[in-house]
């Protein structure tokens, strides 16, 4: 069997916080609160669980660092920041929660 990588594309998504059922060409897919709503470079959505979720895809963006478990705040923004080098800018790694984000 071929090996494959996903190409580095960027996509939206959000946190469901109410089971959703989404019709798709597949069928009926089910969102459950904490699993994610993709929407996919054609448009097309559906959900993905938060574990799956976090191992496939990090935020890119302005609000990345609200997602990741080192952000600190300095006045109005967020940033993260190397917990071994505060110098370091973006060491991003996902939040350790599971819930919804807050």
């Amino acid at each position: 069997m071929s090996k494959f990588r996903k190409l580095p594309v960027e996509i939206e998504a959000e946190r469901i916080t109410e089971k959703i059922e989404i019709h798709t060409r597949e069928g009926t897919l089910v969102g459950y609160p904490g699993d994610w709503l993709i929407t996919g470079v054609q448009g097309e959505k559906y959900p993905c669980g938060d574990e799956i979720f976090r191992a496939t895809y990090a935020p890119s963006g302005d609000d990345k660092c609200s997602f990741c478990r080192y952000r600190r705040i300095r006045g109005d923004l967020w940033y993260c920041t190397s917990p071994d080098d505060p110098q370091e800018i973006c060491a991003f790694e996902w939040e350790k929660q599971t819930g919804v984000q807050q």
